[in-house]
C-alpha cells in the first residue's frame, strides 16, 4: 500500500508532512525549507511555473504574473470577488454565479488550477524524501469551508496527482498534532485557529480515544492578510503625507510595500519597534518609519477582535464554559501575535502554561488557575499539517487508538408545502452522517417532487440558503398517497449527498452537491444572529403556516362534501357549516403579508369549531364511500 501523505494547503504557507516510526515530522524541500509559501509566478505561456520561495521572490518584480492568497478565492462564485475586499496585484475575474478566473499570459486559470500547482511541489518534495511515488494524500480545509470550498480544495488535490483519501478540518488535525489524545477522559479543548486567511474556533472532547467536535465557528475570511492590508493601507497613507508617490494604483510598488509590511508583522512578534525602510520608491524619493509594536496593535485589534464572536458562539454551542475546558490551543502564524495571545487569554480566562524541558505537560500534569491552560507548545505553522499526518496514519491502519470525529456546522434540509423548511440534518451533527425522512403530495395527481435543499436556521424556506433543486418522477396519484423517500449524506469530507426515492417502484435519484451556493461569512454570523432574533417570530410563522394549511385543506374536504351530499342534508346543518367555515375563513383573512403570520389563535380555534360541526358530515360520506365500494365489488345493489 502506498504511503499516504498529510497536507496543510494554506494561504499563505502551504506544508507536507508523513509519520516515521511513530514521529510525525514535516518534510523538507531540497533547500531544507518545511514551509512552502503558497505562491505561483507564471513565467511565460509555455513556461512551467515556479512555486514556492523562489515565486515569493519574485513577486515584487512581476506583481501581475505572480499568483498568491488564492486559498480565499476556492470554491468563490464571480460576485463575491470585490477587489476592494482584498488586495492583491494579479487580475482577478468572475461575474454573476460564475467561476472565478486569474487572467495570465492570455489564460484563464481557475483557483484549482494554481492550487495544484502548489500540491504538485508537495507531491515532488515528499516522493523526493520518500524516494518512491506518493498518490495518497489527507489534505486539510477550515472547519467552516463549505461544499463547494471543500470539494474545490478536492478537486486541486487531483489535480496535482493525488487520491485524496479525506478532507478533514484544520482545527480538529491540529488538536491530533497537539498529542490531546493523551488528555485525560472527558477532557474539553479548544482550538484557536488564525491563519493567513481564516480562522476557525473548534471545541473538542476526548472519550474513550474517540475526537469529537462538539461544535465550531469561524470566517473564512479573516486572517493574517487581513492585518497585511491594514498595516499596507496605513504605509500607503504614511508615504503620501511624507510626499511621496501615491502607491495605492502602482502595482509594483504596492507590492514592495505589501512584502516590507508583511515582514514587520512578522519581526513586532518578537521586537517591540521596527523600522521600514523603503529605499528609491522613486528616484527622488525613498521613505523610512519606525512603527511600533502598540502601533500595530492599534491598527489591528478591531481585527482580532473579530475572533472573539466566534469564539463566544462556538463555547455556547458547544453547551460548556469557559472554566470547562481544559487547555486552549494555538494555531496559525497569526497566533504568535502578543495581541493575539492575550486576547485568547482573556476570552477563555486561560492559566499559563507549565513547560518542562520544552514541552508542556498534558492531563492532569498543569498547574490549574482560574481557566483552561493556553497551550502554545507546538510550532502554528507546522501542527495543522502534523495533525493531517497522523490522520494519514490512522487511515494506514496506524494509531488504531484515536479516532476522529467532525460536526457539520449548519442544519441542511428540504423545502416543505407551504414554504416552511423542514430539517434533516441538524446543525453540529457528527459527522460522517446519514438521516431521512419520508414525504408525500399535498396536491391530487402530481406526477413529480421537487427536491429543494436548503442549508441554514430558519423556520422558512426562504430565510434559508438554497443549495440546489432536482425533481423525482412517479406515477400519478392521490394526494397523500405516494411515498417519497428522502436521505441526506455527508460524507468524512463534509460533502452532501441527496437521495430521493419512490418507494413504490423503486426509482431513485441521487445528486452530489457540488456547487453549493459560496455563502459569505458574515453572511453566516448573520444566519445564526437572525435565528436567534427571530426566533419568537419564526415559530410563530412556523405555527400559523401550518394551522393555516391545515384549515385549508378542512375547508375543501368540508367544501367537497357539501356539494357531495347537497340532497342529504337540511337547511339548519348546512347554516352550521357555512357560518364554521365562515369563521375559519375569517381568521384566515389574518394572514399580515409582512410578517407571513396571523392570529394563529383564533384560527385553530375557528378550525376546532369547523372539525367538531363537521363530524357528521364526515360520517354521511364515509357510509356514501363505502356503500360506493360495495356496490363496486357487487357486494350490494
Amino acid at each position: 500500500m502506498s504511503k499516504i501523505v498529510g497536507i496543510d494547503l494554506g494561504t499563505t504557507n502551504s506544508l507536507v508532512a508523513t509519520v516515521d516510526t511513530g514521529i510525525p515530522l514535516v518534510i523538507a524541500d531540497a533547500e531544507g525549507q518545511r514551509l512552502t509559501p503558497s505562491v505561483v509566478h507564471f513565467p511565460g505561456a509555455d513556461t512551467e511555473p515556479i512555486v514556492g520561495h523562489k515565486a515569493n521572490r519574485v513577486r515584487v518584480l512581476k506583481p501581475t504574473e505572480t499568483v498568491y492568497s488564492v486559498k480565499r478565492f476556492m470554491g468563490r462564485r464571480g460576485s463575491d470577488i470585490a477587489r476592494e475586499e482584498m488586495l492583491v496585484t494579479y487580475p482577478v475575474r468572475g461575474e454573476g454565479a460564475g467561476p472565478v478566473t486569474i487572467d495570465i499570459h492570455g489564460r484563464a486559470f481557475t483557483p484549482e488550477e494554481i492550487s495544484a500547482e502548489v500540491l504538485k511541489k508537495l507531491k515532488r518534495d515528499a516522493e523526493a524524501s520518500f524516494g518512491e511515488p506518493v498518490t495518497r494524500a489527507v489534505i486539510t480545509v477550515p472547519a467552516y469551508f463549505n461544499d463547494a470550498q471543500r470539494n474545490a480544495t478536492k478537486k486541486a488535490g487531483e489535480l496535482a496527482g493525488f487520491t485524496v483519501e479525506r478532507i478533514i478540518n484544520e482545527p480538529t488535525a491540529a488538536a491530533l498534532a497537539y498529542g490531546l489524545d493523551k488528555l485525560k477522559e472527558r477532557a474539553k479543548v479548544a482550538v484557536y485557529d488564525l491563519g493567513g486567511g481564516t480562522f476557525d474556533l473548534s471545541i473538542l472532547e476526548l472519550n474513550n480515544g474517540v475526537f469529537q467536535v462538539l461544535a465550531t465557528n469561524g470566517n473564512t475570511r479573516l486572517g493574517g492578510d487581513d492585518l497585511d492590508k491594514r498595516l499596507i493601507d496605513f504605509l500607503v497613507e504614511k508615504i503620501k503625507a511624507a510626499g511621496g508617490p501615491d502607491a495605492s494604483n502602482d502595482l509594483p510598488m504596492l507590492s514592495r510595500i505589501r512584502e516590507v509590511a508583511e515582514q514587520t508583522k512578522i519581526k513586532l512578534s518578537t521586537e517591540t519597534k521596527v523600522e521600514i525602510a523603503l529605499p528609491f520608491l522613486t528616484p527622488g524619493f525613498s521613505f523610512s518609519y519606525w512603527l511600533t509594536r502598540s502601533e500595530l496593535e492599534h491598527l489591528t485589534k478591531d481585527i482580532i477582535l473579530k475572533t472573539r464572536m466566534h469564539c463566544l458562539r462556538a463555547v455556547a454551542d458547544a453547551k460548556v464554559e469557559a472554566k470547562d475546558l481544559d487547555q486552549v490551543i494555538l494555531v496559525g502564524g497569526q497566533t504568535r501575535m502578543p495581541l493575539v495571545r492575550q486576547m485568547v487569554t482573556e476570552i477563555f480566562e486561560c492559566a499559563e502554561f507549565e513547560e518542562t524541558r520544552g514541552s508542556v505537560r498534558l492531563g492532569t500534569e498543569y498547574h490549574r488557575a482560574a481557566g483552561p491552560m493556553l497551550n502554545t507548545s507546538q510550532n502554528p505553522d507546522e501542527a495543522v499539517a502534523l495533525g493531517a499526518a497522523i490522520q494519514a496514519e490512522i487511515l494506514s491502519g496506524g494509531f488504531r487508538n484515536v479516532l476522529l470525529l467532525d460536526v457539520t456546522p449548519l442544519s441542511l434540509g428540504i423545502e416543505t408545502f407551504g414554504g416552511l423548511m423542514n430539517v434533516i440534518i441538524h446543525r453540529n451533527s457528527t459527522i460522517p452522517v446519514k438521516a431521512g425522512e419520508m414525504f408525500t403530495t399535498a396536491v391530487d395527481n402530481q406526477k413529480n417532487m421537487l427536491i429543494h435543499v436548503l442549508q441554514g436556521e430558519r423556520e422558512r424556506a426562504k430565510d434559508n440558503w438554497s443549495l440546489g433543486k432536482f425533481t423525482i418522477d412517479f406515477e400519478s396519484a392521490p394526494k397523500g398517497v405516494p411515498r417519497i423517500g428522502v436521505q441526506f449524506e455527508i460524507d468524512a469530507d463534509g460533502i452532501l449527498h441527496v437521495l430521493a426515492r419512490d418507494t413504490k417502484t423503486g426509482k431513485q435519484t441521487v445528486v452530489e452537491i457540488k456547487s453549493a451556493v459560496d455563502v459569505e461569512d458574515t453572511e453566516v454570523q448573520r444566519m445564526v444572529e437572525e435565528s436567534v432574533d427571530h426566533a419568537f417570530e419564526d415559530l410563530a410563522a412556523r405555527r400559523w403556516i401550518e394551522a393555516s394549511l391545515k384549515a385549508r385543506q378542512t375547508i375543501e374536504a368540508t367544501r367537497k362534501g357539501l356539494n357531495e351530499c347537497a340532497t342529504e342534508l337540511d337547511a339548519e346543518y348546512k347554516a352550521q357549516l357555512e357560518e364554521a367555515l365562515k369563521k375559519v375563513e375569517t381568521a384566515l383573512e389574518s394572514e399580515n403579508a409582512t410578517t407571513g403570520s396571523g392570529d394563529t389563535k383564533a384560527l385553530q380555534q375557528a378550525n376546532a369549531e369547523l372539525d367538531e360541526v363537521t363530524k357528521p358530515l364526515a360520517e354521511l360520506m364515509m357510509d356514501k364511500a363505502v356503500e360506493a365500494l360495495l356496490v363496486k365489488r357487487g357486494l350490494i345493489q
